[in-house]
């Protein structure tokens, strides 16, 4: 965890976190192995792999698995079309994080293997490239082309508490984890689990919501949560029906700037935090606006008329080569300025170039040409890092 909420100066109940709007504090007590600058993807690829040597800082803890032990995964980040989020760069692609699970089914250290996705188009990290033989179930928040939503957001229903300016979950997740917190675990099985989070993460709306997706070795499904994620006596007191209504939620790539923006109007401080603050809004808005437009012009002359023709799915991976993929993303970011989180998304362009044949140098010269007079400022890959 990168674990910057506890005690961050936004928070208004320091040292304590919140995942719900009458929530308890869900922070105290809880290990944590790989915080801050060690949240990494070779960490997290060296954990799995329970590789000591490959680790960088942090307790040095591995998933050190026998062949009988069965392991359970919960991931919870931004996402896009073959990448997961990581809070230091260079993001998880696809194509490695299931290369790590085939390496780490064939060290036979584990029995089966639960997983589950919070992210932005987290089914394309596994639709067309995750075998059904790994003994790996896996659900995700989205499938391979939709967001995935944050909800308990200020000036929606349910909000937060007043003095929270932040959203204080994901629909996925929190739908998943309040499920598991009234339900008796020992009886409910993940199929059960799945099928509930489905409907309420669908959130009565085909728009403001997600289909969760089911991949892998659908069949470890029929076992109960409880063997995953352990139990505890069932709270006779709780109410054991969770909420099916239509939840407010917000593009979780615009979470960031909804909170902002609630943090702005509600202010009552110094006239100078709140520009500052404005000025922070305008600038972000301003490099999405700039990742858009580019991302636009270079598809436009690219692909030309290719670039409305349909999108991958229905079995496929969103990209063939891999390596071209990374290699598009390090070449625009070069020379327009780092995705960030809300950039992600346009992972699928770049995987349509490599798919239509598109070279490097071409790329390379488009790129270049659209964004030549762009100042990248603190998006500078040379500063924050590569995305691949």
């Amino acid at each position: 965890m990168y674990d910057d909420i506890a005690n961050n100066t936004l928070n208004p109940r320091p040292g304590v976190i919140i995942n719900s709007p009458n929530g308890s504090d869900v922070y105290a007590g809880v290990p944590k192995d790989y915080t801050g600058e060690y949240v990494t993807a070779a960490n997290f690829y060296a954990v799995l792999l329970g590789s000591t040597s490959a680790l960088t800082g942090g307790s040095g803890k591995v998933l050190a698995t026998k062949p009988q032990d069965k392991v359970f995964i919960y991931y919870t980040d931004h996402g896009g079309p073959g990448i997961l989020g990581m809070p230091n760069l260079p993001y998880i692609y696809a194509n490695d994080f299931i290369n790590v699970l085939k390496a780490k089914h064939a060290m036979g250290t584990y029995s089966e293997m639960v997983i589950y996705v919070e992210a932005c188009e987290s089914g394309s990290i596994f639709e067309g490239l995750i075998p059904e033989n790994l003994n790996i179930y896996v659900t995700t928040a989205s499938n391979a082309t939709e967001s995935s939503w944050g909800t308990y957001c200020p000036g929606m229903t349910p909000p937060p508490p007043k003095e929270y300016d932040t959203c204080l979950g994901d629909l996925y997740s929190i739908s998943w984890l309040e499920d598991s917190d009234v339900e008796d675990l020992k009886t409910e099985t993940l199929e059960d689990q799945y099928l509930k989070v489905k409907l309420r993460t669908l959130n009565n709306n085909t728009y403001e919501g997600s289909h969760v997706m089911q991949y892998g070795t659908k069949g470890i499904s029929n076992e109960t949560v409880s063997v995953y994620q352990g139990s505890c006596p069932v709270n006779h007191t709780a109410d054991h029906l969770q909420s099916f209504d239509s939840m407010g939620v917000v593009d979780q790539r615009e979470a960031d700037l909804h909170s902002m923006w609630h943090t702005y109007k509600k202010s009552t401080g110094e006239p100078q935090e709140k520009e500052e603050l404005l000025k922070n809004i305008n600038e972000i808005t301003a490099h999405r606006m700039h990742l858009d437009r580019s991302v636009n012009m270079i598809k436009s002359q690219l692909l030309g008329d290719q670039q409305h023709g349909p999108v991958r799915g229905g079995g496929w991976s969103v990209v063939d080569d891999w390596d071209c993929l990374k290699s598009m993303v390090r070449t625009f970011e070069t020379h327009c300025g780092s995705l960030t989180q809300y950039g992600m998304k346009h992972t699928r362009t770049f995987a349509n170039l490599c798919n239509n044949g598109v070279s490097t140098k071409a790329m390379d010269e488009t790129a270049k040409a659209k964004c030549s007079s762009y100042n990248m400022g603190r998006w500078d890959p040379a500063v924050v890092g590569y995305s691949a």
